[in-house]
């Protein structure tokens, strides 16, 4: 049974998580990719629960550097073949062990952490055989607040939702 009041720390996958999955090139050569405003509030939380985040994504892009930029995520690591050695030094470095990470991938390439960390989870689009291996599996898409969905599932399970959303609301109409 996982005590979800040690998780500490939120990993996620980029494409098929934060975006929906599709890469778009436009005639300039310049990528474009979709991320949801739902999920980038609920990643807003993640401070007031005491909860770090990271991404570790197997491609490289700008859009990813501006949406973490934006979000004020600081651990974002891309061009990622081996997502366990990297979730590793994350954990040592902040000085948490597996027990304290939430992950939330969509595709094999994630399932070397999803094996290790204390609870896993997945967007409702996933394919089918992937699915069978998370603890949770969002209602919503890749990109269409699935990250959301899960970090209020987390909130909730460590009975903390309630004051993170008050105290968000304060920050918000102090600031």
């Amino acid at each position: 049974m996982t005590d979800f009041k040690k998780i500490k720390l939120l990993i996620l996958d980029c494409d098929g998580v934060l975006t929906d999955g599709k890469i778009i090139y436009n005639d300039n050569r310049i990528e474009i990719r979709n991320f949801s405003a739902k999920d980038g509030l609920g990643i807003k939380l993640l401070p007031f629960a005491g909860i770090e985040i990271a991404v570790i994504s197997g491609k490289k892009s700008e859009t990813l550097d501006k949406r973490a930029e934006d979000l004020g995520i600081k651990m974002v690591f891309q061009g990622v073949k081996n997502k366990l050695k990297i979730a590793s030094e994350i954990i040592k470095k902040l000085n948490l062990n597996w027990k304290n990470v939430a992950y939330m991938g969509d595709d094999w390439n994630d399932f070397p952490v999803m094996k290790k960390v204390a609870v896993t989870a997945v967007p409702t689009d996933v394919m089918p055989d992937f699915k069978e291996k998370a603890d949770f599996v969002s209602s919503r898409k890749g990109g269409d607040g699935a990250v959301r969905e899960f970090i209020e599932f987390i909130l909730k399970k460590q009975g903390i939702y309630e004051k993170v959303l008050a105290d968000f609301i304060e920050f918000l109409e102090n600031h």
